[in-house]
């Protein structure tokens, strides 16, 4: 979704804009979230909570809340000069206290895996989870289907994703793939940042797959001719936004303008600090490392992110 507002930026055709603005998905992400909220600190930066699940994930399991579940969660964000972004992924499994109402105390709840918070209370407490885990204001929410990626991937040609190592689907109908760098369409490429259990690095593996194929999705969108080509722009562009979902008081038309100067090379991916797996009460999860990850969401609420970086270089 990067990808569409970095395009939308040469489309001069601002009721084409519009249209797309009101063919979006809305949902009130914010539900009964009103008092002790984080507060924006910083004029000009924001923050979207990127919500990713696969509804035709044969591995994931429904929620039973609602219809809102989540296999990635990833904090992005965009400092005041609009010219960059970070987007920080947050384990699905990171053991969290999770309040115990969408504008409920902090304190009030229990600990569990954050991706618990949605079948506790759906979309608004999953932000109400992140914002009391990271004392991050969220500005605003884009729930992802990657399931429907498949059809914007094939809007544009494929893109090409490094297989670090040989690797069998273990979804039918079991795709191979070989290590290196591979062409991968729409269905293969979802197929990839499916998989996990094959590598030791387990979830995170597939989280740094995902980042991959965002990257890509965006510098493939950037580089192929895709403005100059106005078919291929409409379907991609109708492709995209047909796969997300966002809050009420999103505008495509400003996230165009803020985004105008934002490409690929200036995203930068990295992991909430952690200590990586533990077994709590039975259950495997994630702990994370609280010096480390409370320094770097002081950074996003200061929008001195650029400081943290250049103190905690992130491999490329």
């Amino acid at each position: 979704m990067i990808a569409v507002f970095a395009l939308i930026a040469g489309v001069t055709a601002w009721g084409y804009v519009s249209g797309l603005d009101d063919d979006l998905k809305r949902t009130n992400a914010f539900s009964d979230i009103t008092t002790d909220r984080p507060s924006k600190t910083v004029e000009g930066a924001f923050n979207i909570l990127l919500v990713g699940s696969d509804s035709r994930d044969p591995d994931a399991k429904q929620d039973q809340a609602n219809q809102w579940r989540a296999d990635t969660l990833i904090l992005m964000h965009v400092p005041a000069d609009h010219k960059s972004a970070q987007l920080i992924s947050i384990p699905r499994d990171l053991w969290v206290v999770i309040p115990s109402g969408n504008n409920a105390p902090c304190s009030s709840g229990s600990r569990a895996k954050i991706n618990a918070a949605f079948a506790f209370g759906g979309l608004p407490r999953a932000v109400r989870t992140v914002e009391c885990m990271t004392d991050v204001r969220i500005d605003h929410v884009m729930a992802i289907d990657f399931g429907g990626f498949k059809e914007v991937t094939d809007a544009l040609g494929g893109v090409d994703l490094y297989v670090e190592q040989d690797t069998k689907s273990i979804h039918k109908p079991f795709r191979q793939f070989k290590k290196g760098m591979m062409h991968m369409n729409g269905a293969q490429a979802l197929d990839w940042i499916r998989q996990r259990k094959q590598f030791a690095r387990g979830d995170f593996a597939r989280m740094q797959h995902q980042q991959e194929f965002l990257k890509a999705i965006m510098d493939k969108a950037a580089s192929s001719g895709t403005l100059s080509n106005p078919a291929k722009l409409n379907a991609f562009l109708n492709s995209a936004t047909a796969a997300v979902t966002v809050d009420e008081n999103f505008s495509l038309k400003d996230m165009v303008l803020q985004f105008r100067s934002l490409r690929g090379e200036n995203l930068t991916f990295l992991t909430s600090p952690n200590n990586g797996g533990q077994t709590i009460n039975g259950q495997s999860v994630v702990v994370s490392d609280r010096e480390k990850a409370l320094a770097l969401y002081q950074a996003v609420v200061d929008d001195k992110m650029d400081e943290w970086l250049a103190a905690n270089p992130v491999k490329k």
